[in-house]
């Protein structure tokens, strides 16, 4: 690995975030508002694709693949939030690991029977790691609704795994507002309305890349 690139990498990452707060923060409000709200994040499906092998490139910029010269196809986004136990307590070193389809809504996996084509420049699974005040980062794109059975488009989504000593392992998915495909998904509409809004994210275009905020509690063992 190319500690020095990765750092580079992940300090560009961190700077494109900073400039993006402001803006975030203004046009997610309402957003914010429900997901701040103490309780535990709903849990949803792992599905069949969590990668077979983890990829070497592990860190939180899915966009590039070390040792690769292109860069992923798609709308780029970055993605982060706070992880917090059911009372809003924040939790510091927490593994926030998430994968999912690239653009075209293909899975890095041998069970997808997706004809659509792999991205190779897209590293489909990354992992954070929650800093002191509990916050990860990712910087991924889009990803592509996918047929799931003959009358069935699951919406776009992320899949999430948490974890934390001392905490119960969160599995879920984070969907996003205005999809199409989010109130025929029979995944997502096994949720209440009221879960459901804490799994649905807004995508904020007032800022310098397009962001999304997904905060997510755990539930303390």
């Amino acid at each position: 690995m190319n500690i020095e690139k990765n750092i580079s990498r992940r300090s560009a990452l961190k700077a494109s975030l900073g400039m993006a707060a402001s803006a975030l923060i203004t046009g997610n409000a309402v957003a914010q508002s429900i997901a701040n709200s103490c309780g535990v994040t709903p849990a949803q499906p792992e599905g069949p694709f969590y990668p077979e092998t983890l990829p070497k490139d592990d860190d939180s910029d899915l966009t590039f693949v070390n040792g690769k010269i292109g860069s992923a196809k798609g709308r780029i986004i970055l993605v982060g939030g706070q992880v917090t136990d059911s009372d809003c307590n924040l939790i510091s070193g927490a593994v926030v690991e998430i994968w999912q389809a690239c653009s075209t809504g293909k899975y890095n996996h041998s069970g997808d029977p997706n004809p659509a084509k792999l991205d190779p420049n897209f590293q489909y699974w990354g992992r954070s790691i929650t800093d002191s005040n509990g916050e990860y980062q990712f910087k991924t794109i889009y990803p592509g609704p996918y047929p799931a059975s003959a009358d069935w488009i699951r919406p776009s989504h992320i899949h999430y795994k948490v974890q934390k000593r001392g905490y119960r392992e969160l599995t879920t998915q984070l969907y996003f507002a205005g999809d199409p495909y989010n109130e025929t998904d029979l995944i997502l509409q096994q949720l209440s309305l009221e879960e459901q809004k804490k799994v649905i994210s807004a995508v904020n275009e007032i800022s310098p890349i397009p962001n999304v905020e997904f905060h997510i509690q755990l539930e303390k063992i």
